[in-house]
């Protein structure tokens, strides 16, 4: 019983977070300067003002602004994300298509900066105030004050233009399918390569500067020492006891930063041009296309409230004691 109320718990504050998200989404997208009625006029061609009157009846932007809101909410309950201003297509779909491309790049991304980081860090930690923990917390220190952009742009110029490696740009060549499955997949992994690196370069140098900080201070505790007195072996020591209690920080802080993650995607997908919802968010925010960023913000932040989810039963993993609270 006491499980099940935590369960319930858990469920209805997140219910409650996903309503006052979509709220404070649809206030904030509305405040924003801008009158998408003007904008599809403008592109359509027409600019009177009875044209703009039926754009604006149409898409129910006439209505008092509470009204609004409350139709969007009640869309929200029936997982009805709207229709899109520009492309006259169901919001949901266009965000599905795009959201497979995002989740391969942000997943990849976090993974390769996740291991590389921990790995480093305990490289850096193990051999602390050597020359190799000085060489990897001076990479990891400018890799972190490096601007996202800046860096996919030099990628590009080394790795597609001078070294021609790598492709600059897209998802994949549209001559890949027609090679097979595997010609497809090898193209994309190809084109994945830069962006993921670019994207996950900055966090692979907090979690290194983290997991570094984080081992040291646990080689120092007790229980450290009674093992090391007890005549375990270093890698006995190392597993069972330093990097157990040490991975506990960059657990938590990974948790927390995957919403950066995802927000860090809208750069890098477009400096690569990767068709995925960082694209389309540059894409609606350009076109005042309110129901695309309602939909693509709610979306996001579902997507972040889910890994928090996960980062709590991975931390209950590591560390039994939090599984008795």
């Amino acid at each position: 019983m006491r499980i099940a109320k935590q369960v319930l718990t858990r469920l209805a504050g997140i219910v409650f977070a996903i309503l006052v998200i979509a709220t404070i989404n649809f206030v904030l997208v509305r405040a924003a300067p801008g009158d998408p009625a003007a904008v599809i006029a403008g592109q359509s061609g027409a600019t009177d003002e009875a044209f703009l009157a039926s754009v604006r009846a149409e898409y129910g932007l006439d209505q008092p602004y509470v009204v609004q809101l409350g139709t969007y909410l009640k869309k929200v309950v029936t997982l009805d994300l709207g229709y899109s201003f520009r492309q006259r297509r169901a919001v949901s779909d266009l965000i599905l298509e795009r959201l497979g491309p995002t989740l391969l790049l942000t997943l990849t991304a976090f993974f390769l900066s996740l291991i590389g980081g921990v790995t480093f860090g305990a490289l850096a930690g193990l051999r602390h105030g050597k020359l190799s923990d000085l060489a990897i917390s001076l990479t990891a220190l400018l890799l972190y004050a490096t601007p996202v952009f800046w860096l996919g742009l030099m990628l590009v110029l080394l790795f597609s233009i001078q070294l021609n490696w790598l492709p600059a740009f897209g998802y994949a060549d549209m001559r890949a399918s027609s090679f097979g499955p595997l010609a497809y997949a090898w193209d994309v992994i190809k084109h994945l390569i830069l962006p993921a690196l670019t994207l996950g370069a900055i966090y692979m140098a907090a979690y290194t500067r983290l997991m570094r900080s984080a081992l040291i201070e646990v080689a120092a505790e007790d229980h450290v020492k009674t093992a090391r007195a007890k005549g375990l072996s270093e890698g006995a020591i190392l597993r069972g006891h330093m990097l157990r209690n040490a991975s506990l920080p960059v657990i938590t802080f990974a948790g927390l930063q995957i919403g950066a993650l995802v927000g860090g995607s809208v750069v890098v997908e477009t400096v690569f041009s990767w068709p995925g919802l960082g694209r389309l968010t540059f894409d609606a925010v350009t076109a005042r296309d309110y129901p695309v960023l309602l939909g693509l913000f709610l979306v996001m932040s579902v997507l972040v409230i889910a890994v928090n989810l996960l980062t709590d039963l991975i931390h209950r993993l590591v560390d039994p004691r939090l599984a008795l609270r």
